[in-house]
């Protein structure tokens, strides 16, 4: 169980939902996405797909309230290989506390900007609770940090540095500020099926489904 959180809007969390449910399915491995955003950003992708050529995942809604997603994520896991849940911008939303304590791991996408850097200090030290509070537990949490929507200038590069300083890990792999990633949500797709114009964009997500399986404790 993978859970996308951030604490704020524009981190990115649909586009790294999306991409790593695109990057898995490509990898072989069969994908759900529960989208508990009210904003609906990861079901309406799913739903802009071509029905020639859908989605590589399998995208509902959250049905009814928070307190029944556990039930949800039990059917939505048959069949399945990995279930996805795309949170709210909000740590204080009952649909991502209910996410978090369902997750085995928590990815939590940053944009490299000081606001972010201070809206993730939130969401780490909710992350940290949960983990203290499985301590020991046969669930463990693992969780890492996502560098996200990257732009190649030096205070992007600075602020890459200080989140070292988190105490969760930077995960090895992040995500380019690209227009790729924008026009595969057009067409309801991943950066697999814009071809060679995508072939960067691709091999980020490539080695993000590869730092994942890792954390997953998963064959590559």
């Amino acid at each position: 169980m993978i859970t996308v959180l951030s604490q704020k809007g524009g981190a990115g969390k649909s586009t790294l939902t999306m991409q790593l449910a695109g990057g898995l399915a490509r990898a072989g491995r069969r994908v759900a996405i529960i989208d508990l955003d009210p904003q609906e950003t990861s079901l309406r992708w799913a739903q802009s797909a071509d029905p020639a050529t859908p989605f590589p995942a399998h995208v509902v809604r959250l049905e009814g309230e928070p307190a029944g997603l556990h039930q949800q994520i039990k059917a939505a896991r048959k069949g399945v290989d990995h279930v996805l849940l795309d949170c709210p911008p909000s740590i204080e939303h009952a649909a991502t506390l209910a996410a978090l304590d369902e997750a085995d791991l928590a990815l939590v996408p940053v944009v490299p900007s000081p606001a972010d850097l201070w809206s993730t200090k939130g969401v780490e030290r909710l992350i940290l609770q949960v983990q203290a509070g499985r301590k020991g537990s046969a669930r463990p949490l693992k969780a890492a940090l996502v560098p996200n929507r990257v732009l190649r200038t030096n205070l992007a590069w600075d602020v890459l540095e200080v989140m070292r300083d988190f105490s969760l890990p930077v995960l090895g792999a992040g995500l380019s500020q690209r227009n790729a990633f924008a026009q595969s949500a057009v067409i309801g797709g991943s950066v697999y099926q814009l071809g060679r114009a995508a072939a960067e964009a691709a091999r980020e997500v490539d080695k993000l489904v590869t730092e994942v399986l890792k954390l997953t404790g998963e064959k590559i």
